[in-house]
């Protein structure tokens, strides 16, 4: 316990080489020889592993192969891959599980093998010299491709890390892009953006090509989306700025028939959000209505849908809302004209009912949102629901249906947190608390700790915007409980950071609040 300072592995790696030893004297040199926890015992627990793995003879071989095909691996797999007869295989995997360095569950050739713990795996991997390694995962992803076709499709990123071993740089970045897109699809927000990242790291180490630019786009597009949903709006942004960096309208609009839509529009739209975000808000509408103007220039109905999706949802940010409902109903005509998918007819509805919600029209608020978000489920789309159910719940306190309201606040901060849709956190904690207020027994003490979380996330996620939001809330409740002073010390440099938009409703209410605190 000394030499190991309890580390479990390790305990177990001590007693099998006391075990082992031939005499007590022999015993005991082998725990002298260990150094002391203070030393790097990570380091000696490295080394014992090692040397159980020299004493294996030729099962050695296979637990490098195993190791490199994973913590946990097939018979079959093993098999194709490593050039030894089956009797021979299976004598130097039971001597690998006697040795109690993997778990086996099966009888082989349908057994299935188990590295004993991350550590074994990485003591074997680490014996593998730089080419050995770099043919094993050639091999590795050769079997996977030719006689595992259904596990190379489902798991892209299983294929993509063989091929990043075997140095096959552009094959690799393409599995990665494919993983990265697939995470993203079923809300693994975390996942799929670095798989995204290891996708752009490895293209960032080829020659510049069309179709690798074109790769690179895209990718950008993806890893731009999952850190704005997570949050991370100034990453998102640099990833929006890069792509338009090198999008190129000739050489890349023919893109449109792979992807459905523009990528040029497609990249002036979430980067106008963006923009919004991080504090810009005369950039972001230029960059919006650039983006509709593209659009309707180009004449591609998807693309036009797109474009006027976000920048009605944009204008209901600046607060300019003739002009998103202008928007949204050239959305609605289109959605008719073309019979599109349920999904942009429902997504329609949704946002209008949200719009009907910052109008003051509670009773069709409620009517648009429940229904479109119905129709968005019934697609398997639940994006934005944390965005939705708040404005919902909005539209539930006007009508005096308080419960109706906390159900739908609870909902949409659950969401928040399950689907790791960040981007909104800090406005569902800012409405959060508004509906605490608006109760019959204002609950002033949880509308305060709402606020005080949003203005934390807002500063934390550099969201300048949703913070002038939530610093605008927080100081009015400070106000009316007597501390004026405090809540302009609190407001005045939120706004005073802004150097544009100043025609927006959040900036002209932050402004005319301040004159009342002064």
């Amino acid at each position: 316990m000394e030499r190991t300072d309890g580390v479990p592995l390790f305990v177990e790696e001590m007693t099998k080489a006391v075990l082992e030893a031939e005499s007590e004297g022999e015993a005991q040199r082998t725990t002298a020889a260990v150094p002391s926890p203070a030393l790097a015992v990570p380091a000696s627990l490295h080394a014992s592993l090692m040397a159980r793995l020299d004493r294996l003879g030729a099962a050695k071989e296979v637990a490098q192969i195993g190791s490199a095909i994973g913590r946990e691996f097939s018979h079959t797999l093993l098999a194709s891959v490593v050039n030894k007869p089956e009797p021979e295989l299976r004598s130097a995997l039971d001597r690998l599980t006697a040795a109690g360095l993997l778990f086996r569950q099966g009888v082989p050739p349908r057994a299935s093998y188990l590295f004993k713990h991350a550590l074994v795996q990485d003591a074997a991997y680490g014996t593998l010299l730089r080419e050995p390694r770099r043919v094993l995962h050639a091999r590795i992803a050769e079997a996977l491709e030719t006689q595992y076709a259904e596990i190379a499709d489902n798991q892209p990123e299983l294929l993509a890390r063989h091929c990043t071993g075997a140095e096959l740089i552009e094959k690799a970045a393409t599995l990665w892009g494919k993983a990265g897109t697939r995470s993203l699809a079923r809300a693994a927000l975390l996942e799929g953006a670095e798989q995204l990242k290891r996708a752009l790291d490895q293209i960032a180490t080829l020659p510049a090509t069309p179709a690798l630019r074109r790769e690179e786009i895209k990718l950008h597009i993806a890893s731009g989306n999952a850190l704005t949903l997570m949050g991370d709006f100034l990453d998102g942004k640099e990833h929006f700025d890069r792509a338009l960096a090198i999008y190129d309208p000739t050489e890349h609009r023919p893109l449109t028939t792979r992807t459905g839509r523009d990528v040029g529009v497609t990249l002036l739209s979430v980067h106008s959000g963006c923009l919004w975000q991080v504090g810009y808000p005369t950039a972001s509408r230029n960059e919006g209505e650039r983006a509709v103007n593209e659009a309707r220039e180009i004449g591609h109905a998807a693309t036009l849908m797109f474009a006027l999706f976000w920048a009605g949802w944009h204008h209901m940010l600046y607060g300019h809302y003739a002009e998103a409902q202008s928007l949204l109903d050239e959305l609605a005509i289109l959605t008719d004209e073309k019979d599109v998918s349920l999904f942009w007819k429902a997504t329609e509805t949704v946002f209008r009912g949200v719009l009907f919600a910052l109008t003051g029209k509670a009773s069709d608020a409620v009517r648009a949102i429940t229904s479109g978000m119905t129709s968005l489920r019934s697609t398997g789309a639940a994006l934005y629901e944390p965005w939705h159910l708040s404005h919902l719940a909005i539209a539930y306190a006007e009508l005096g249906q308080p419960d109706d309201a906390r159900r739908c606040m609870d909902d949409a901060i659950n969401k928040v947190e399950r689907s790791k849709e960040k981007w909104c956190e800090t406005e569902v904690h800012r409405i959060a608390g508004e509906i605490a207020l608006k109760s019959v027994a204002p609950d002033r003490d949880k509308a305060e700790k709402h606020f005080e979380r949003a203005l934390r996330v807002a500063h934390q996620q550099q969201q300048k915007s949703y913070e002038l939001r939530a610093a605008m809330s927080l100081s009015r409740l400070w106000c009316s409980q007597g501390k004026v002073q405090q809540a302009r010390e609190l407001l005045a440099p939120v706004y005073g950071w802004f150097t544009e938009g100043f025609e927006t409703r959040d900036l002209r209410e932050a402004k005319a609040l301040l004159a009342e605190l002064a």
